[in-house]
């Protein structure tokens, strides 16, 4: 194939400070490296902020153990816009991030100790595993699910990002781009009914049809082996006509904003796109920057209008202060990093102080 896709890079997250957010992130789920911080104005992202140019201040923050990371987003040129009504399971957008642990036992522990609202007790999904939900200080839905995919094995009790609980109005229609583009190609449950996992959420005792997707293939590209494996769970409401969660409010704004992905042949993958009906409907062409690091981004719509990015890194700061820097072009394609140049990231760990939260 002549492009790969090699995980979930990150998941936005509008939030009106990023500051206080990006403290809750790396006290509660161990995202405390970041990979980049920029404040500049969004110009590529003009069809989305209502035809004017935005400014804002972004920031990348991963866990070393492994899973993808959060950019979270905070517009400078205006006020962050909530919803005016908490989303409700099934409507049209990324309802909840899924963060992963290899002990579901201890992260639950670990985040009630810590005061975070823990939505209901911890349940079994149709998949045969436990999964409980938490929010963040700001709304933000968050699943917290059992993986065995992780660079390493100590540290946080939780990892990063391993996928997205998404609200479509029909899977099967959701299924070309998902299942069949996005390479998550096995089904591991799909299943029509009322759910006990589900019913501490807003909305959670309707009827839906669910569909848990994840891939057969192993990461490959330079960051396969820390992003890890990930899993999209796809849900349609059956008895109430739903609405999107961005309804009257610009990407940025508060809640999950895109689902990105990590890629290598961005040309290749979206001649593919474009022959199955998804075209860009942003390409920065050519090399951005954002901060220190580089390289080109695209956007897609899902069948509902849900945003998915791609990015194709050029440039990685590995040890800013030191000038390392990794040029990523000059290697060949669908390798990895060697480990220990992802471990030397931990040398831009940000420590906090989390009795202050």
């Amino acid at each position: 194939m002549a492009y790969i896709i090699s995980g979930i890079q990150q998941i936005g997250v509008g939030i009106p400070n990023l500051e206080a957010a990006w403290l809750w992130y790396r006290c509660r789920f161990g995202l405390d490296i970041p990979i980049f911080r920029e404040a500049a104005e969004a110009p590529f992202m003009i069809a989305y902020t209502a035809n004017e140019i935005q400014s804002r201040d972004a920031l990348l923050a991963i866990n070393l153990r492994g899973g993808g990371g959060l950019e979270i987003w905070q517009y400078t040129s205006r006020p962050t816009t909530f919803p005016k009504k908490l989303p409700i399971l099934g409507d049209l957008g990324i309802f909840a991030a899924r963060i992963k642990t290899s002990n579901l036992v201890a992260a639950h522990r670990f985040l009630v100790d810590s005061g975070v609202t823990v939505l209901g007790s911890p349940e079994i999904a149709p998949d045969g595993r436990t999964t409980f939900f938490v929010r963040d200080s700001w709304g933000n839905l968050f699943q917290i699910v059992h993986s065995d995919s992780w660079f390493k094995s100590k540290g946080h009790p939780t990892g990063g990002v391993a996928g997205a609980l998404i609200g479509v109005s029909d899977i099967d229609a959701a299924f070309p781009l998902y299942r069949d583009l996005l390479g998550y190609d096995r089904i591991e449950f799909d299943e029509i009914g009322v759910f006990p996992d589900w019913s501490p959420l807003n909305g959670g005792g309707g009827e839906f049809r669910r569909v848990l997707l994840s891939s057969h293939k192993k990461q490959a590209g330079p960051f396969g082996a820390l992003l890890g494996s990930s899993s999209i769970e796809l849900v349609q409401s059956l008895k109430r006509k739903p609405k999107k969660i961005f309804a009257d409010r610009l990407w940025g704004d508060a809640g999950f904003i895109h689902l990105c992905f990590d890629i290598q042949g961005m040309d290749a993958l979206g001649t593919e796109l474009n022959s199955k009906g998804f075209d860009f409907t942003v390409d920065s062409c050519t090399s951005f920057d954002m901060g220190d690091a580089a390289g080109r981004f695209t956007y897609i719509e899902d069948p509902d209008g849900t945003l998915i990015e791609f990015v194709e890194t050029y440039r990685i700061p590995i040890v800013k202060k030191l000038g390392w820097f990794v040029n990523l072009t000059t290697r060949r394609r669908g390798a990895g990093l060697p480990a220990y140049m992802i471990k030397a990231l931990a040398l831009n760990r940000v420590r906090s102080n989390c009795d202050s939260l």
